[in-house]
Formats: structure tokens, sequence, C-alpha cells
């Protein structure tokens, strides 16, 4: 899946961007010109890279909130539970690791519509770290079952003098 992606802090400021999606664990976060920040999920983990400092942090892919969305070894009746809401057409889901509070919390929401996988299209979630800093994530112009190289979830190292990595 690829989709744009609006996404919001715990402050307000808002960034823009395209989110990449690959079966089983891939993400990608790349943001609009301008912002050096890239976050990668290479299927194993998570990767925070800012280019204007050169750092790099890496989480295992079930210590994050996103976890659930791309740890296709997680057993999802033990983290997740869908929230009643007053619309139909909207189904969220509610994770967070009861043994792990510190690797947060998300709402994931879905449409239903029946041109998505599974008939739910993801329009975005809601992340709550282990401080309750709020981050949403709205999803527009999905795009479905196009091939996505793996080369897509490759990244340079923001360290100085280092070279690709995967």
């Amino acid at each position: 899946m690829t989709a744009s992606f609006t996404q919001t802090d715990r402050v307000g400021k808002v960034l823009t961007g395209t989110l990449t999606l690959k079966k089983p664990g891939k993400i990608r976060f790349q943001y609009e010109k301008g912002v050096p920040i890239l976050i990668v999920g290479d299927g194993k983990a998570l990767w925070f890279l800012d280019y204007s400092v050169g750092q790099k942090q890496r989480w295992p892919i079930g210590n994050s909130p996103l976890g659930v969305l791309l740890d296709p070894t997680r057993d999802m009746t033990k983290v997740a539970r869908v929230v009643p809401g007053n619309d139909p057409r909207i189904i969220s889901v509610e994770a967070a690791d009861p043994k792990h509070p510190e690797y947060g919390r998300i709402t994931l929401v879905f449409a239903r519509n029946a041109s998505a996988p599974g008939g739910l299209m993801l329009q975005g979630w809601v992340a709550l770290d282990a401080q309750n800093n709020r981050t949403t994530l709205r999803l527009t112009n999905q795009q479905f079952n196009a091939p996505i190289s793996d080369g897509t979830f490759r990244f340079n190292d923001p360290r100085r003098n280092s070279g690709p990595r995967r």
C-alpha cells in the first residue's frame, strides 16, 4: 500500500509525506522535502533516522505501537480489541501490550470500503507513547497491490562516513 499522510504531533505541529507499507512488516515514512527525518521498518526493526544531527535509533518492531500493524507473529487477540463506535462504516481497533505499557498504545481506524483488501480501508491511527504524548496520522490517496521494491526499505546511514544500510 502507498498513501499520502498528514502527521500531527502533541503540540499541533503538522508534517506530510508518503507512507509505503509492504507485508510482512515493512513500512517507510518519507517526509516532505526539507524534513531531514526518515522512519523505516525493514521487517525486523523500526529505524528512526535524523539526518540533521546524524542520529540513528533502532527498535524491534514489536516494541513499538506500530507492532500491531507490522509484526506478523503477534497474536492480536492478546493485545487488540475493536472499540465500539456510533458509525457502522468505521471500525476502530485499539492495541496495547498489557505486559509492556512502555511500548505505548495505538488506535487504528478503518473505513468499510469494498475496493480495499478485506473490505477495510486503513484511514490512519492515533498513537500514544509511554508519556501519553499523542501523534495522529491521517491517510489519503491509498493505493493497493502495486509492486513495491524491497529497496524502498533501505536507507543511508545518517552518521557521517557511514555507507548504505538495509
